[in-house]
């Protein structure tokens, strides 16, 4: 399945250059081939639960997610799934959104390292702009975030980003005049948006009891409001939630905490149930990347 048209006046201006602008097109993947491998300490801890994937409901939960997208006028595209691809579904880890255009990354796994090519393809035939390929080293689209115009933040667990892969992507930012920062996260995080998601100018979720004092320090000297999410949550994916600009959230079901933090401030949240996902250690920020959002800067 592919949603793709080049670039015209109707659809000016791919990427972004926050994670809370006003979201107007994402790239999503179905979850056709989609099953339960031992990628992370949250899918190792489900399979040794003995808890059984259930494909159509992973497919009936999928459907939602992009209802509530369409709902919010978001427009969808999809990667084409390819069946030697099963973690593919995580559209998040394939590539980077920026301002001058998307980066092709390249997952540490083995079973994920295909899935440059057809996010490739996808961006070639949509016509979308590519800045460039991660080579020196392996990085992962959930360890990257956009933090607001001008400042990026990159996760290294080295067991998915690597240093070497950060200075690369960080590289690119820093040529136009960014602020990086390579932040090392414990590797059973996995990536730096189970422990941090920015959901608004200066809102930020982030599960302090895990990150570290000096990331913690760096957002509240931005005057970043922090909206914490205990450990416990952190590890079913109740950080990981994306925006859809204008006080609006997709966030999943099971997220509670982080979700009626958010309502209490006058967020609109849609919260689809994504359990076989989060069970399988992705959310709904790891499920999605944005391609094209209102510019802040």
């Amino acid at each position: 399945m592919s949603d793709v048209s080049p670039v015209d006046a109707a659809t000016p201006d791919w990427g972004g250059d926050s994670e809370y602008g006003r979201l107007h097109d994402v790239l999503l993947c179905p979850p056709d081939n989609f099953r339960w491998r031992e990628t992370s300490v949250i899918s190792r801890a489900t399979l040794a639960s003995g808890r059984r994937f259930d494909a159509e409901l992973a497919a009936t939960q999928h459907r939602e997610m992009v209802a509530a997208y369409e709902s919010a006028g978001v427009r969808v595209h999809f990667l084409e799934a390819d069946e030697h691809l099963p973690y593919q579904v995580f559209a998040r880890d394939s590539s980077v959104g920026g301002p001058s255009g998307a980066i092709v990354t390249q997952p540490a796994q083995p079973w994920r390292r295909g899935e440059y090519a057809p996010v490739t393809r996808f961006y070639a035939d949509a016509g979308i702009p590519l800045r460039g390929h991660v080579t020196a080293g392996s990085l992962e689209g959930g360890d990257v975030i956009i933090v607001e115009p001008g400042r990026l933040l990159i996760g290294n667990g080295e067991e998915r980003t690597t240093q070497a892969g950060a200075a690369q992507l960080g590289g690119w930012f820093t040529e136009l005049g960014w602020e990086v920062r390579v932040e090392p996260i414990p590797s059973h995080f996995v990536h730096i948006d189970v422990l941090v998601s920015v959901l608004a100018p200066k809102l930020a979720a982030v599960c302090v009891e895990a990150a570290s004092t000096g990331l913690v320090a760096w957002l509240r000297d931005a005057d970043f409001e922090i909206l914490e999410v205990s450990i416990e949550d952190a590890f079913g994916l109740g950080v990981n939630a994306i925006s859809l600009g204008g006080d609006r959230v997709i966030s999943t079901r099971r997220s509670e905490g982080l979700n009626g933090q958010l309502r209490t401030l006058g967020f609109e949240v849609l919260d689809p149930d994504l359990e076989m996902f989060t069970l399988g250690g992705g959310g709904a920020h790891c499920l999605a990347q944005a391609l094209r959002r209102e510019r802040m800067a």
